[in-house]
Protein backbone atom coordinates (compact mmCIF):
# COMPACT_ATOMS: atom_id res chain seq x y z
CA UNK A 1 0.00 0.00 0.00
CA UNK A 2 1.53 3.40 -0.97
CA UNK A 3 1.66 6.42 1.33
CA UNK A 4 -1.34 8.09 -0.32
CA UNK A 5 -3.56 5.02 0.19
CA UNK A 6 -2.33 4.61 3.77
CA UNK A 7 -3.27 8.18 4.62
CA UNK A 8 -6.65 7.74 2.87
CA UNK A 9 -7.36 4.58 4.89
CA UNK A 10 -6.46 6.27 8.19
CA UNK A 11 -8.65 9.28 7.28
CA UNK A 12 -11.59 6.97 6.55
CA UNK A 13 -11.24 5.09 9.82
CA UNK A 14 -11.00 8.27 11.87
CA UNK A 15 -13.53 10.51 10.20
CA UNK A 16 -15.99 8.50 8.10
CA UNK A 17 -16.74 5.51 10.32
CA UNK A 18 -19.25 6.63 12.97
CA UNK A 19 -17.54 6.80 16.34
CA UNK A 20 -19.15 6.35 19.71
CA UNK A 21 -16.07 7.34 21.66
CA UNK A 22 -16.56 5.03 24.65
CA UNK A 23 -14.50 6.42 27.50
CA UNK A 24 -14.19 3.13 29.36
CA UNK A 25 -11.71 0.47 28.38
CA UNK A 26 -13.45 -2.25 26.40
CA UNK A 27 -12.84 -5.79 27.55
CA UNK A 28 -13.26 -8.10 24.52
CA UNK A 29 -14.16 -10.97 26.84
CA UNK A 30 -17.43 -9.46 28.05
CA UNK A 31 -19.23 -8.19 24.98
CA UNK A 32 -18.84 -4.43 25.29
CA UNK A 33 -16.55 -4.47 22.28
CA UNK A 34 -19.23 -6.38 20.38
CA UNK A 35 -21.85 -3.84 21.47
CA UNK A 36 -19.69 -0.94 20.35
CA UNK A 37 -19.20 -2.55 16.95
CA UNK A 38 -22.93 -3.25 16.59
CA UNK A 39 -23.92 0.32 17.49
CA UNK A 40 -21.40 1.68 14.99
CA UNK A 41 -22.77 -0.67 12.35
CA UNK A 42 -26.39 0.28 13.04
CA UNK A 43 -25.74 4.00 12.74
CA UNK A 44 -23.62 3.40 9.63
CA UNK A 45 -26.65 1.73 8.04
CA UNK A 46 -29.01 4.41 9.36
CA UNK A 47 -27.11 7.59 8.50
CA UNK A 48 -27.95 7.95 4.79
CA UNK A 49 -31.67 7.32 5.36
CA UNK A 50 -32.20 9.46 8.44
CA UNK A 51 -29.98 12.32 7.34
CA UNK A 52 -31.72 12.60 3.98
CA UNK A 53 -35.29 12.28 5.31
CA UNK A 54 -34.66 14.73 8.16
CA UNK A 55 -33.67 17.28 5.49
CA UNK A 56 -36.58 16.44 3.17
CA UNK A 57 -34.09 15.01 0.66
CA UNK A 58 -34.81 11.27 0.78
CA UNK A 59 -36.73 11.17 -2.49
CA UNK A 60 -34.09 13.36 -4.09
CA UNK A 61 -31.00 11.44 -2.99
CA UNK A 62 -31.85 7.78 -2.30
CA UNK A 63 -30.86 5.47 -5.15
CA UNK A 64 -33.44 2.89 -6.25
CA UNK A 65 -31.70 -0.33 -7.21
CA UNK A 66 -34.18 -2.91 -8.47
CA UNK A 67 -34.72 -5.22 -11.42
CA UNK A 68 -37.17 -2.68 -12.77
CA UNK A 69 -36.28 0.50 -10.89
CA UNK A 70 -39.20 2.63 -12.00
CA UNK A 71 -41.68 0.06 -10.64
CA UNK A 72 -40.40 0.45 -7.06
CA UNK A 73 -39.96 4.20 -6.76
CA UNK A 74 -43.49 4.56 -5.36
CA UNK A 75 -42.73 2.47 -2.27
CA UNK A 76 -38.98 2.18 -1.66
CA UNK A 77 -38.60 5.30 0.48
CA UNK A 78 -41.15 4.19 3.08
CA UNK A 79 -39.57 0.74 3.00
CA UNK A 80 -36.18 2.16 3.93
CA UNK A 81 -37.52 4.36 6.71
CA UNK A 82 -40.10 2.01 8.26
CA UNK A 83 -37.83 -1.03 8.32
CA UNK A 84 -34.81 0.87 9.58
CA UNK A 85 -36.75 2.58 12.37
CA UNK A 86 -38.33 -0.69 13.48
CA UNK A 87 -34.88 -2.16 14.08
CA UNK A 88 -33.48 0.94 15.78
CA UNK A 89 -36.48 1.54 18.03
CA UNK A 90 -35.51 -0.55 21.10
CA UNK A 91 -32.06 1.08 21.18
CA UNK A 92 -33.62 4.54 20.86
CA UNK A 93 -36.13 3.68 23.60
CA UNK A 94 -33.24 3.45 26.10
CA UNK A 95 -33.26 7.22 25.86
CA UNK A 96 -30.48 9.76 26.17
CA UNK A 97 -28.04 9.88 29.06
CA UNK A 98 -24.64 11.37 29.84
CA UNK A 99 -22.61 8.43 28.53
CA UNK A 100 -21.09 8.72 25.05
CA UNK A 101 -23.58 6.14 23.76
CA UNK A 102 -26.45 7.94 25.47
CA UNK A 103 -25.47 11.18 23.75
CA UNK A 104 -25.33 9.33 20.45
CA UNK A 105 -28.85 8.01 21.06
CA UNK A 106 -30.02 11.57 21.64
CA UNK A 107 -28.74 12.50 18.18
CA UNK A 108 -30.63 9.64 16.53
CA UNK A 109 -33.80 10.16 18.56
CA UNK A 110 -33.90 13.78 17.38
CA UNK A 111 -33.16 12.74 13.80
CA UNK A 112 -35.88 10.07 13.88
CA UNK A 113 -38.50 12.44 15.29
CA UNK A 114 -37.75 14.96 12.54
CA UNK A 115 -37.97 12.17 9.97
CA UNK A 116 -41.41 11.14 11.24
CA UNK A 117 -42.52 14.75 11.04
CA UNK A 118 -41.47 14.99 7.38
CA UNK A 119 -42.65 11.50 6.41
CA UNK A 120 -46.21 12.10 7.65
CA UNK A 121 -46.68 15.76 6.76
CA UNK A 122 -48.81 16.02 3.58
CA UNK A 123 -47.14 19.35 2.78
CA UNK A 124 -43.57 18.09 3.09
CA UNK A 125 -41.39 17.30 0.09
CA UNK A 126 -40.69 13.88 1.60
CA UNK A 127 -44.26 13.04 2.58
CA UNK A 128 -44.20 9.27 2.10
CA UNK A 129 -46.70 7.06 0.33
CA UNK A 130 -48.79 5.10 2.83
CA UNK A 131 -51.72 4.04 0.62
CA UNK A 132 -51.07 4.00 -3.13
CA UNK A 133 -50.29 0.62 -4.69
CA UNK A 134 -49.87 -2.43 -2.47
CA UNK A 135 -46.40 -2.33 -0.93
CA UNK A 136 -47.02 0.64 1.41
CA UNK A 137 -49.17 -1.51 3.71
CA UNK A 138 -46.09 -3.63 4.47
CA UNK A 139 -43.99 -0.68 5.51
CA UNK A 140 -46.73 1.20 7.28
CA UNK A 141 -46.65 -1.89 9.51
CA UNK A 142 -42.90 -1.73 10.07
CA UNK A 143 -43.28 1.97 10.89
CA UNK A 144 -46.12 1.13 13.29
CA UNK A 145 -43.90 -1.52 14.87
CA UNK A 146 -41.22 1.11 15.48
CA UNK A 147 -43.72 3.28 17.36
CA UNK A 148 -44.83 0.30 19.44
CA UNK A 149 -41.21 -0.52 20.29
CA UNK A 150 -40.33 3.05 21.28
CA UNK A 151 -43.51 4.60 22.67
CA UNK A 152 -41.60 7.07 24.84
CA UNK A 153 -38.73 8.20 22.64
CA UNK A 154 -40.53 8.15 19.28
CA UNK A 155 -44.27 8.60 19.83
CA UNK A 156 -43.73 10.48 23.09
CA UNK A 157 -41.48 13.08 21.48
CA UNK A 158 -43.82 13.93 18.60
CA UNK A 159 -45.66 17.24 18.64
CA UNK A 160 -49.45 17.08 18.57
CA UNK A 161 -49.79 17.86 14.87
CA UNK A 162 -47.28 15.16 13.94
CA UNK A 163 -49.18 12.67 16.10
CA UNK A 164 -52.35 13.53 14.17
CA UNK A 165 -50.49 13.20 10.87
CA UNK A 166 -49.06 9.85 11.92
CA UNK A 167 -52.46 8.47 12.87
CA UNK A 168 -53.88 9.69 9.56
CA UNK A 169 -51.03 8.11 7.60
CA UNK A 170 -51.49 4.76 9.34
CA UNK A 171 -55.24 4.82 8.84
CA UNK A 172 -54.79 5.61 5.15
CA UNK A 173 -53.06 2.23 4.70
CA UNK A 174 -56.45 0.60 5.30
CA UNK A 175 -57.17 1.32 1.64
CA UNK A 176 -54.87 -1.62 0.78
CA UNK A 177 -56.34 -5.13 0.89
CA UNK A 178 -53.82 -7.58 2.42
CA UNK A 179 -53.04 -10.88 0.74
CA UNK A 180 -54.19 -14.12 2.40
CA UNK A 181 -50.73 -14.72 3.86
CA UNK A 182 -48.28 -13.14 6.31
CA UNK A 183 -49.69 -9.84 4.99
CA UNK A 184 -52.55 -10.15 7.46
CA UNK A 185 -49.98 -9.34 10.15
CA UNK A 186 -49.19 -6.05 8.45
CA UNK A 187 -52.80 -4.95 8.76
CA UNK A 188 -52.92 -6.22 12.34
CA UNK A 189 -49.74 -4.38 13.33
CA UNK A 190 -51.09 -1.10 11.98
CA UNK A 191 -54.31 -1.66 13.93
CA UNK A 192 -52.38 -2.53 17.09
CA UNK A 193 -50.53 0.79 16.91
CA UNK A 194 -53.79 2.65 16.28
CA UNK A 195 -55.31 0.91 19.28
CA UNK A 196 -52.38 1.76 21.54
CA UNK A 197 -52.01 5.40 20.54
CA UNK A 198 -55.50 6.38 19.37
CA UNK A 199 -57.85 3.71 20.76
CA UNK A 200 -59.13 3.33 17.19
CA UNK A 201 -57.80 -0.09 16.23
CA UNK A 202 -60.12 -2.18 14.08
CA UNK A 203 -60.93 -5.23 16.23
CA UNK A 204 -62.09 -7.22 13.21
CA UNK A 205 -58.78 -6.83 11.38
CA UNK A 206 -56.92 -7.78 14.55
CA UNK A 207 -59.08 -10.79 15.30
CA UNK A 208 -59.05 -12.07 11.72
CA UNK A 209 -55.26 -11.95 11.44
CA UNK A 210 -54.74 -13.79 14.71
CA UNK A 211 -57.36 -16.46 14.08
CA UNK A 212 -55.93 -17.21 10.64
CA UNK A 213 -52.40 -17.53 11.97
CA UNK A 214 -53.58 -19.87 14.69
CA UNK A 215 -55.06 -22.02 11.91
CA UNK A 216 -51.84 -21.79 9.88
CA UNK A 217 -49.62 -23.05 12.70
CA UNK A 218 -47.71 -26.10 11.43
CA UNK A 219 -46.11 -27.27 14.65
CA UNK A 220 -42.69 -27.12 16.33
CA UNK A 221 -42.70 -23.34 16.57
CA UNK A 222 -43.43 -22.57 12.92
CA UNK A 223 -46.36 -21.05 11.05
CA UNK A 224 -47.31 -21.36 7.41
CA UNK A 225 -47.19 -18.29 5.20
CA UNK A 226 -50.88 -18.57 4.60
CA UNK A 227 -52.23 -22.12 4.36
CA UNK A 228 -48.94 -23.48 2.98
CA UNK A 229 -45.61 -23.98 4.72
CA UNK A 230 -42.65 -22.16 3.18
CA UNK A 231 -39.09 -23.10 4.12
CA UNK A 232 -37.81 -19.53 4.37
CA UNK A 233 -37.21 -16.90 7.05
CA UNK A 234 -40.64 -15.27 7.05
CA UNK A 235 -41.37 -16.67 10.50
CA UNK A 236 -38.64 -14.25 11.59
CA UNK A 237 -38.91 -11.49 8.97
CA UNK A 238 -42.59 -10.89 9.72
CA UNK A 239 -44.85 -13.50 11.25
CA UNK A 240 -43.60 -14.21 14.76
CA UNK A 241 -42.24 -10.74 15.64
CA UNK A 242 -45.51 -9.13 14.59
CA UNK A 243 -47.57 -11.78 16.36
CA UNK A 244 -45.65 -10.94 19.53
CA UNK A 245 -46.12 -7.22 19.04
CA UNK A 246 -49.83 -7.40 18.28
CA UNK A 247 -50.75 -9.83 21.06
CA UNK A 248 -48.69 -7.79 23.56
CA UNK A 249 -50.77 -4.72 22.74
CA UNK A 250 -53.97 -6.72 23.10
CA UNK A 251 -52.78 -8.10 26.42
CA UNK A 252 -51.88 -4.64 27.71
CA UNK A 253 -55.23 -3.28 26.52
CA UNK A 254 -57.01 -6.20 28.21
CA UNK A 255 -58.34 -7.36 24.83
CA UNK A 256 -56.47 -10.67 24.66
CA UNK A 257 -59.49 -12.67 25.75
CA UNK A 258 -58.20 -15.90 24.19
CA UNK A 259 -54.75 -15.54 25.83
CA UNK A 260 -52.97 -15.66 22.50
CA UNK A 261 -49.91 -13.88 23.88
CA UNK A 262 -48.70 -16.75 26.07
CA UNK A 263 -49.20 -19.27 23.26
CA UNK A 264 -47.44 -17.06 20.69
CA UNK A 265 -44.54 -16.49 23.08
CA UNK A 266 -43.98 -20.21 23.73
CA UNK A 267 -43.88 -20.90 20.00
CA UNK A 268 -41.56 -17.95 19.42
CA UNK A 269 -39.14 -19.23 22.06
CA UNK A 270 -38.98 -22.55 20.24
CA UNK A 271 -38.35 -20.88 16.89
CA UNK A 272 -35.62 -18.75 18.47
CA UNK A 273 -34.03 -21.96 19.72
CA UNK A 274 -34.02 -23.32 16.16
CA UNK A 275 -32.62 -20.06 14.81
CA UNK A 276 -29.70 -20.12 17.22
CA UNK A 277 -28.77 -23.59 15.96
CA UNK A 278 -28.86 -22.42 12.33
CA UNK A 279 -25.85 -20.16 12.85
CA UNK A 280 -22.74 -22.05 11.76
CA UNK A 281 -19.42 -21.99 13.64
CA UNK A 282 -18.20 -19.50 11.03
CA UNK A 283 -21.11 -17.10 11.51
CA UNK A 284 -22.96 -18.11 8.34
CA UNK A 285 -26.50 -19.39 7.79
CA UNK A 286 -28.30 -21.20 4.94
CA UNK A 287 -29.38 -18.93 2.03
CA UNK A 288 -32.74 -20.67 1.70
CA UNK A 289 -36.09 -19.25 0.68
CA UNK A 290 -37.02 -15.89 -0.71
CA UNK A 291 -35.97 -12.43 0.45
CA UNK A 292 -32.45 -13.43 1.43
CA UNK A 293 -31.39 -9.93 0.38
CA UNK A 294 -32.66 -8.91 3.84
CA UNK A 295 -29.39 -10.43 5.08
CA UNK A 296 -29.11 -10.75 8.88
CA UNK A 297 -32.66 -9.47 9.26
CA UNK A 298 -33.40 -13.19 9.09
CA UNK A 299 -32.60 -13.27 12.82
CA UNK A 300 -35.06 -10.63 13.95
CA UNK A 301 -36.96 -13.15 16.06
CA UNK A 302 -33.87 -14.47 17.85
CA UNK A 303 -32.77 -10.92 18.62
CA UNK A 304 -36.27 -10.03 19.83
CA UNK A 305 -36.50 -13.02 22.17
CA UNK A 306 -33.11 -12.05 23.60
CA UNK A 307 -34.38 -8.49 24.08
CA UNK A 308 -37.43 -9.82 25.88
CA UNK A 309 -35.23 -12.01 28.14
CA UNK A 310 -37.23 -15.05 27.05
CA UNK A 311 -34.48 -17.29 25.68
CA UNK A 312 -34.89 -21.00 26.49
CA UNK A 313 -33.13 -21.94 29.71
CA UNK A 314 -30.39 -23.92 27.97
CA UNK A 315 -29.31 -20.94 25.85
CA UNK A 316 -26.98 -18.44 27.50
CA UNK A 317 -27.63 -14.83 26.48
CA UNK A 318 -23.91 -14.43 25.75
CA UNK A 319 -23.96 -17.17 23.12
CA UNK A 320 -26.77 -15.40 21.27
CA UNK A 321 -24.87 -12.12 21.50
CA UNK A 322 -21.72 -13.69 20.09
CA UNK A 323 -23.56 -15.63 17.38
CA UNK A 324 -25.49 -12.61 16.10
CA UNK A 325 -22.36 -10.48 16.25
CA UNK A 326 -20.54 -13.05 14.10
CA UNK A 327 -23.34 -13.14 11.51
CA UNK A 328 -23.72 -9.37 11.28
CA UNK A 329 -19.97 -8.75 11.08
CA UNK A 330 -19.52 -11.37 8.41
CA UNK A 331 -22.25 -10.04 6.14
CA UNK A 332 -21.79 -6.32 6.67
CA UNK A 333 -18.06 -6.49 5.95
CA UNK A 334 -18.44 -8.28 2.64
CA UNK A 335 -17.06 -6.06 -0.16
CA UNK A 336 -19.66 -3.93 -1.97
CA UNK A 337 -22.37 -4.27 0.69
CA UNK A 338 -22.63 -0.46 0.54
CA UNK A 339 -22.30 1.93 -2.37
CA UNK A 340 -19.84 4.83 -2.30
CA UNK A 341 -22.39 7.03 -0.48
CA UNK A 342 -23.23 4.49 2.19
CA UNK A 343 -26.51 3.10 0.84
CA UNK A 344 -27.11 -0.65 1.02
CA UNK A 345 -26.84 -2.63 -2.21
CA UNK A 346 -28.80 -5.73 -3.14
CA UNK A 347 -27.13 -8.97 -2.10
CA UNK A 348 -26.77 -11.68 0.51
CA UNK A 349 -22.98 -11.63 0.84
CA UNK A 350 -21.83 -8.46 -0.84
CA UNK A 351 -23.43 -7.13 -4.02
CA UNK A 352 -25.44 -9.85 -5.78
CA UNK A 353 -28.17 -8.20 -7.90
CA UNK A 354 -29.51 -11.61 -8.95
CA UNK A 355 -30.92 -12.26 -5.45
CA UNK A 356 -33.18 -9.24 -5.80
CA UNK A 357 -36.64 -10.59 -6.52
CA UNK A 358 -39.15 -8.41 -8.34
CA UNK A 359 -40.40 -6.84 -5.08
CA UNK A 360 -36.88 -6.07 -3.79
CA UNK A 361 -35.42 -2.58 -4.06
CA UNK A 362 -32.94 -0.48 -2.11
CA UNK A 363 -35.48 0.37 0.57
CA UNK A 364 -36.35 -3.28 1.12
CA UNK A 365 -32.81 -4.05 2.25
CA UNK A 366 -33.15 -2.03 5.45
CA UNK A 367 -35.08 -4.89 7.03
CA UNK A 368 -31.59 -6.07 8.03
CA UNK A 369 -31.75 -3.53 10.87
CA UNK A 370 -34.23 -5.78 12.70
CA UNK A 371 -31.30 -7.92 13.87
CA UNK A 372 -30.23 -5.04 16.15
CA UNK A 373 -33.25 -5.30 18.47
CA UNK A 374 -30.93 -6.72 21.15
CA UNK A 375 -29.32 -3.28 21.47
CA UNK A 376 -32.42 -2.34 23.45
CA UNK A 377 -30.78 -4.17 26.35
CA UNK A 378 -28.57 -1.60 28.13
CA UNK A 379 -24.80 -1.99 28.20
CA UNK A 380 -25.03 -2.89 31.90
CA UNK A 381 -27.18 -5.95 31.16
CA UNK A 382 -25.70 -9.41 31.59
CA UNK A 383 -26.33 -9.94 27.86
CA UNK A 384 -23.34 -7.64 27.23
CA UNK A 385 -21.41 -8.09 30.47
CA UNK A 386 -21.18 -11.89 30.54
CA UNK A 387 -18.03 -13.54 29.15
CA UNK A 388 -17.97 -14.81 25.59
CA UNK A 389 -19.75 -18.13 25.05
CA UNK A 390 -19.72 -20.44 22.01
CA UNK A 391 -23.10 -20.90 20.36
CA UNK A 392 -24.58 -24.36 19.85
CA UNK A 393 -23.22 -25.32 16.44
CA UNK A 394 -19.78 -24.04 17.35
CA UNK A 395 -19.73 -26.24 20.43
CA UNK A 396 -21.06 -29.20 18.46
CA UNK A 397 -18.43 -28.94 15.72
CA UNK A 398 -15.65 -28.56 18.30
CA UNK A 399 -16.59 -31.95 19.70
CA UNK A 400 -17.90 -30.50 22.96
CA UNK A 401 -21.09 -31.36 24.82
CA UNK A 402 -24.19 -29.48 23.69
CA UNK A 403 -27.91 -29.82 24.44
CA UNK A 404 -29.87 -32.25 22.28
CA UNK A 405 -32.69 -30.63 20.33
CA UNK A 406 -36.34 -31.53 20.98
CA UNK A 407 -39.50 -30.50 19.18
CA UNK A 408 -42.13 -28.38 20.88
CA UNK A 409 -45.15 -30.48 21.80
CA UNK A 410 -48.38 -28.76 22.70
CA UNK A 411 -51.33 -30.20 24.56
CA UNK A 412 -54.48 -30.41 22.48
Amino acid sequence: MNLHNSIKTIFTLIFLVPSIGFAQKVNPSNGLAEREYLVKTLVRIADPVLTALSQNKLKETMPIEAKVSKDRVYSSHLEAFGRLLGGMAPWLELGPDETPEGKLRKKYIDLSVQCIKNATNPNAVDFLNFNKGRQPLVDAAFFADALLRAPNQLWGNLDEQTKKNTIAALKSSRDILPSFSNWLMFSATVEAALQKFDKSGDKMRLDYALKQHMQWYKGDGMYGDGPDFHFDYYNSFVIQPMLLGVTKVLKDEKLDTKKYYELVLERAKRYADIQERLISPEGTFPPVGRSIAYRFGAFQLLSQIALMKQLPAHIKPAQVRSALYAVIKRQVEMPNTFDDKGWLKIGFAGHQPEVGETYISTGSLYLCSQAFLMLGLPATDDFWQAPYSDWTSKRAWKGEDFPIDHALKEEN
